[in-house]
């Protein structure tokens, strides 16, 4: 079992993004402060939790935590200044969002976004620190119902299901519906549908 050998002492933020991966929407932060005394049983990874489950902790979190915020990069930022950098936009803008000041901040992954609080990334972090794990469940509850709702603004990609994944499904909606206003034209897959605007209808 992974463990965390640092100190989790002070108000410490927790910091995860959902949405690296997909051609379509924004890519979603959140940033989560615990409160030690009023704590959440069954947090991890979202990727590890069933969809009800997720729902469920959901709301729990944002009672029981100290503070907590939820922000996002657009699809025009994710193509202006690539995803690395649009997410970490989105993460430095969760934490600055937080109706306190953090002692301390722990982000999933690898990088930190500029911050004003000591910082730092840690592998596999949405596994090992809970306020990283409650962070990446609000995100991926966020995110999930927006491309839901998605669903109906452009019926036909299977937004609800896929969730901007390119799945085999959302590749062959692409080539016969054409580019939507929510797709990321700076991933390959998009792009090289743009670049043969008579072959495919862009919306």
């Amino acid at each position: 079992m992974l463990q965390f050998e640092g100190s989790l002492d002070g108000l410490i933020a927790g910091v995860d993004e959902v949405g690296r991966g997909p051609l379509a929407g924004a890519v979603v932060a959140a940033a989560v402060i615990l409160d030690p005394n009023n704590p959440i049983e069954g947090l991890a990874d979202s990727k590890k939790l069933t969809e009800k489950r997720r729902e469920k902790l959901f709301p729990l979190i944002q009672e029981r935590a100290l503070a907590w915020c939820i922000a996002r990069a657009s699809e025009a930022e994710i193509d202006q200044l690539n995803i690395l950098q649009a997410s970490l936009l989105a993460m430095r803008r969760a934490v600055l969002g937080l109706q306190m000041q953090p002692e301390r901040v722990l982000v999933d992954g690898n990088r930190c976004p500029d911050l004003p609080y000591p910082s730092e990334a840690i592998i596999k972090g949405d596994s090992l620190i809970p306020a990283i794990s409650a962070a990446s469940i609000l995100a991926k509850v966020v995110r999930d119902r927006e491309m839901v709702a998605f669903e109906e603004t452009y019926p036909g990609y299977g937004f609800a299901s896929h969730k901007g994944y390119p799945t085999a499904q959302h590749m062959q909606a692409l080539k016969t519906l054409g580019v939507t206003p929510i797709h990321r034209r700076s991933f390959g897959p998009v792009k090289n549908l743009i670049a043969e605007p008579e072959q495919f209808s862009i919306l």
